[in-house]
């Protein structure tokens, strides 16, 4: 399996508008995709800015499939004024 694992730091006055977004991209992203098998959205309870991602794929070429769909790129485009950094992480799972 291949994990997806994303930190997100988002600024200190957007924290109430990319949460909803955040959620519906990881509902639809488990609704939509096949290939999808988890999609935990985690917020830090001491820093509410920071957010973790932990995404489960078949493979590299589902989780390619997820950054192509629309819900996707509605959600990375909606968000990216809102986001102080971020860092992407990828694993297999054994």
């Amino acid at each position: 399996m291949y994990v997806v694992c994303v930190t997100f730091k988002i600024k200190n006055e957007n924290i109430d508008q990319f949460m909803p977004l955040m959620m519906e991209n990881a509902k639809a992203s488990l609704e939509q995709e096949a290939q999808c098998h988890q999609f935990d959205v985690c917020v830090d309870e001491s820093d509410k800015s920071v957010i973790f991602l932990y995404e489960l794929y078949d493979d590299e070429a589902a989780f390619k499939v997820h950054l192509a769909a629309p819900h996707f790129k509605e959600f990375d485009a909606a968000v990216g004024d809102m986001i102080a950094d971020k860092k992407v992480q990828i694993f297999t799972r054994i």
